[in-house]
């Protein structure tokens, strides 16, 4: 990760930001490298499952997959806007694509939203949309648990759990092999991860509802609000080609794609960023390292496979065909090359 300031700064009192200074994801309040050695330390406490993006139990001649997650600090700007309508499909979407990068179909979700106090208006808002997200990601939601903890939460915080099934020939090995192909998904935009980092670009000099300076987006805030995409059509035509392994491009931006295994990871043709990440880009000068570590960048979902069938899941479904796979050189068991970045 790029190193912040240490710098003068030009302009406002001492010690405190300018539209000048750099911004990165630790400093606008979290440390990628604290939070990984956390997680460590959890695994490390209770057990490592099998599996990656999911944890899959055995059950005879099938695998249960579970996975866990929510949806941040994208509550925040929903809040700022009182528009909650969406922030369902996010965290439907952030567990369902774990199982799609596993080799796993979603077949069950449960919530768990806390609160300060209850709210009708924003409880159905948040209901809405996880409804919307389990008919996108072709699944059943099944209930969950509202906890009302003003001693724990302020405002809001929205979670859930989803479960998949699949038969033990049909989970990804989830390791790529040297030379194969990249084939990339587009993104929708921020999705759900490095919230804390837009969030803090996106304001140093905008209110979230202030009209959004780029095309298809009434405010700033809407643009950041935009629901995360939902991959699990890509599961059958992945299974068809014969998929090694998928990542799933969320916390840790383009470095997902070293959890496929030690190789060098060549992104030569990866689609566009769509504008609001050039809007964070430019509102909190992020170098460019810091953007491609944090954030999609337009590329959502990645799997690799053999070349001869790249091509045809690329043609059979929405994706290009993005880069390669190689054999790492030098010191670094991993590397992602995109742009002219190391990463």
């Amino acid at each position: 990760m790029t190193e912040g300031d240490g710098g003068e700064t030009d302009g406002g009192d001492e010690g405190e930001p300018s539209a000048d200074d750099e911004l990165t994801y630790a400093e606008a309040g979290v440390d990628i490298d604290a939070s990984e050695a956390a997680t460590a330390a959890l695994i490390g406490a209770v057990g490592e499952a099998e599996g990656d993006y999911a944890g899959l139990l055995d059950i005879g001649d099938r695998y249960l997959a579970l996975a866990t997650d929510g949806v941040g600090t994208k509550l925040l700007v929903a809040e700022a806007l009182g528009d909650y309508s969406t922030v369902g499909i996010d965290c439907i979407a952030m567990n369902v694509n774990d199982l799609v990068a596993a080799g796993v179909r979603p077949v069950a979700f449960v919530d768990y939203l806390a609160v300060d106090e209850p709210d009708e208006r924003f409880a159905e808002q948040v209901g809405d949309g996880l409804a919307r997200g389990a008919e996108l990601a072709d699944m059943e939601l099944i209930g969950g648990e509202t906890a009302v903890m003003p001693d724990v939460i302020s405002g809001l915080d929205l979670a859930g759990t989803c479960a998949g099934l699949a038969a033990k020939g049909a989970v990804f090995d989830g390791t790529a092999e040297s030379g194969d192909t990249l084939v990339g998904w587009r993104s929708s935009g921020i999705h759900s991860n490095g919230l804390t980092l837009a969030r803090e670009a996106a304001t140093r000099d905008h209110a979230y509802t202030d009209p959004c300076p780029f095309e298809g987006y009434e405010t700033v805030g809407e643009a950041l609000l935009e629901p995360t995409r939902i991959y699990t059509g890509l599961l059958d035509p992945m299974r068809e080609h014969d998929v090694h392994g998928a990542a799933h491009v969320t916390g840790g931006g383009w470095t997902n794609l070293t959890r496929l295994g030690d190789y060098r990871y060549e992104i030569e043709d990866a689609f566009d960023p769509q504008p609001v990440f050039e809007f964070v880009q430019s509102e909190g000068n992020v170098p460019d390292e810091e953007m491609y570590r944090t954030f999609n960048m337009g590329t959502g979902f990645v799997a690799a496979l053999d070349p001869d069938d790249a091509e045809s899941l690329a043609a059979a479904t929405d994706g290009r065909v993005i880069g390669r796979v190689e054999e790492s050189e030098g010191d670094a068991a991993t590397s992602v090359s995109i742009r002219g970045l190391e990463l």
